[in-house]
């Protein structure tokens, strides 16, 4: 058996603890539970970016009907809105095309 070791350096602790010639080392697979909490995660991280791509855009619009009727006094607030929902816009449209690709490539797949 090899006993437990510990050590410190810079406030930060490190212990490990003792092994036997018995014991198993290995990565353990994840749950299914875990699984599908990570697909909720994920969804729920597409559905806050779609809301983040309208409110950013909703802005951007709003700036543009201010222009238009007159009514916006600073100009530079209306090109950093649009200049955002363009590369929200952007990133949004790439990230969608990678999605379609992956999924492509998974059909392309032999079983």
């Amino acid at each position: 058996m090899i006993p437990p070791v510990a050590a410190s350096s810079a406030g930060a602790s490190l212990s490990i603890g003792a092994l036997s010639p018995n014991a198993t080392v290995g990565v353990r697979p994840q749950e299914e539970a875990a699984t599908g909490d990570q697909g909720a995660a994920f969804g729920d991280a597409i559905t806050r970016a779609i809301g983040t791509l309208e409110r950013t855009q909703d802005t951007a619009d709003a700036y543009a009907r201010q222009a238009a009727t007159g009514r916006l006094e600073r100009v530079e607030d209306y090109m950093v809105a649009a200049t955002e929902a363009q590369l929200v816009t952007q990133l949004t449209v790439a990230v969608r095309n990678k999605a379609v690709e992956a999924f492509q490539e998974i059909m392309r797949m032999q079983v």
